[in-house]
């Protein structure tokens, strides 16, 4: 796997460099700011993308700004942003972005290493790995506008199984989650899958549809 970083803090740049090189991801260019995100995108052509949502000058969107550039220009590209914030919004804009391969992580769970390299290589292979803070932010700040849609036909448990499947979980960490048999995590996959009319592709490419089904839920 080959890793672009974009952040502007040296210190947290370079131990991101230094835990993905232990694991053998070869990072092959660093920036500071967006401008230098898409210039190294061009000119490496990497894999996945590591962004900062907030970068120089104004630190308010243009790491997540540049990585949709990026994304739009070269669509295989796979994006992981890292926020210090639960900052939802930026979630949807990416996904809007692709089918997939789309990560967004609070920069704390840096520090929960397997955790972090579990998302990064889910993510590089094109599947979601969305922070379980954004996810219960979304679920609260959604709930009322699916009631008429259908995600609004899901039951309770249902929708847990799906908001599980945002995070990124397989189905046996889904299961021990719910403190169910991976079988009734299974049923409740496929029953998501018919009532969102998901076609009959492969099983990871519909979880990601259905994602980002939860996750336009309730737009305008």
């Amino acid at each position: 796997m080959r890793v672009v970083i974009a952040e502007d803090n040296a210190l947290l740049r370079e131990g991101l460099v230094a835990l993905l090189r232990e694991r053998e991801i070869e990072v092959v260019a660093q920036s500071e700011d967006g401008d230098g995100l898409l210039r190294i995108v061009e000119g490496h052509k990497p894999d996945l993308a590591i962004v900062d949502v907030r970068l120089p000058p104004s630190f308010t969107d243009e790491g997540v700004r540049a990585a949709i550039e990026a994304r739009r220009r070269h669509p295989e590209l796979a994006i992981l942003i890292l926020s210090q914030y639960v900052e939802p919004v930026y979630t949807s804009e990416l996904l809007a972005s692709g089918d997939g391969g789309i990560g967004y992580l609070l920069k704390e769970r840096v520090g929960e290493v397997r955790t972090f390299v579990d998302a990064l290589e889910r993510v590089a292979s094109g599947g979601t790995a969305l922070d379980r803070e954004v996810v219960a932010e979304l679920v609260r700040s959604r709930h009322a506008g699916e009631r008429g849609g259908k995600l609004g036909g899901l039951t309770p448990r249902e929708r847990e199984a799906l908001e599980l499947m945002a995070e990124g979980k397989t189905n046996a960490a889904i299961a021990r989650a719910m403190v169910v048999t991976p079988g009734a995590v299974e049923k409740h996959v496929s029953n998501i899958f018919a009532k969102l009319d998901l076609p009959a592709t492969d099983d990871d490419h519909r979880r990601v549809l259905a994602v980002l089904a939860f996750l336009g839920a309730g737009e305008a």
